[in-house]
């Protein structure tokens, strides 16, 4: 599968000829009315920037860490999943193009291959999300296999106790997701959380599924390194906030003693760097990962994260900044979107139908 687009708007158009249709559903859908996916992208778009003139932004440096981890730019491979396996390495793919790109990916335990051979594929740092599927003991034995086979940080899924009401996809694509091992999910608590910081010791954690300020506060005094802002893509409880909207405030909860990582409907450099004006760390993509790999695997991930990162630098340059430590919140105001939201709506020249 080779790279044949130059924009992500030539990207979109090939994942959607190379899946078929309940894929296309399953990767652009999400919960009951979709109100969550569209508000993500809502709240990114009724931010406006507010520039600053006559400063020299010849040398733009958008490298960082991540919990002590250098990445080359503020940006993160969400775990997506069943998303990865439509294409044809799976996470291995994506673990390919995080390489090359110099950034984190972070691994699904519903994704192909194994713990171990998506470890050995290459040897940056990645982390390792968990879903619940067992007991305790479970639990224990699948963090000490992430251990053994070398990760450098787990990330607990939180928002999951249920599975969300996908109403885009064929009930029948429904009930597979379904499946009892789910229930698992219903039982964790912050004893789960307890439960593995005693196996990982100083091993990097984060919480994935964070939407308020009181769980990030609860997050910092349980010892969390990294908050992960996410609503699972509008894939879970229909009718939050957007994720940029709850932003600053979790920001202003942690208070510097946790950082933050954000996703939703993330999928331009702009997008990113209101996120980062607002005190997030690093931005997870998800949807933008998968129509990547559905348009040419690792190759077009790759691809994919290069043209994110000259939009990234170019936004940058254009709002007068020229590294990530001088971004703040004085860089963005609230501002009326020009467009209803649509998890194609930042790419106004798509077709007509915008693919559905």
């Amino acid at each position: 599968m080779g790279v044949n687009f130059n924009t992500t708007h030539e990207m979109i158009v090939m994942a959607k000829r190379n899946w078929s249709h309940d894929e296309w559903d399953y990767v652009n859908g999400a919960a009951e009315s979709e109100t969550s996916l569209r508000r993500n992208r809502l709240a990114l778009d009724c931010l406006a920037f507010r520039p600053r003139i006559l400063r020299n932004v010849r040398e733009i440096d958008i490298s960082t860490t991540l919990v002590g981890s250098p990445l080359s730019m503020p940006v993160v491979l969400a775990p997506i999943g069943g998303l990865q396996r439509m294409t044809k390495n799976a996470a291995n793919d994506v673990d390919t193009a995080a390489e090359a790109c110099g950034v984190m990916n972070f691994i699904s335990t519903v994704t192909e291959p194994s713990i171990e051979d998506v470890a050995a594929n290459s040897p940056h740092n990645k982390v390792y999300q968990v879903y619940v599927r067992g007991d305790n003991e479970w639990v224990r034995k699948l963090v000490r296999r992430i251990i053994k086979a070398g990760y450098w940080g787990i990330a607990l899924t939180v928002d999951s106790a249920f599975y969300g009401n996908r109403e885009r996809l064929h009930p029948s694509l429904i009930a597979t997701r379904r499946q009892p091992a789910r229930d698992w999910q219903k039982d964790v608590t912050w004893d789960t959380v307890k439960l593995i910081q005693d196996e990982i010791g100083n091993m990097p954690l984060f919480i994935k599924g964070v939407m308020t300020a009181e769980d990030a506060e609860l997050c910092v005094e349980h010892g969390i390194q990294s908050v992960y802002i996410s609503n699972h893509g509008g894939r879970q409880l229909d009718h939050v906030l957007g994720n940029i909207e709850t932003l600053p405030e979790i920001v202003a909860a942690v208070d510097g003693k946790a950082e933050v990582v954000i996703d939703g409907g993330f999928v331009r450099g702009t997008d990113v760097v209101k996120a980062l004006a607002l005190g997030a760390r690093a931005v997870g993509i998800g949807r933008l990962q998968a129509w990547a790999l559905g348009a040419g695997g690792a190759e077009g991930l790759t691809a994919c994260l290069e043209m994110l990162r000259t939009e990234i630098i170019t936004t940058m340059g254009l709002v007068g900044v020229k590294n990530l430590s001088e971004l703040n919140p004085k860089y963005v105001t609230e501002a009326k979107s020009v467009r209803p939201p649509h998890e194609h709506s930042a790419f106004p020249h798509l077709p007509e139908d915008r693919l559905v």
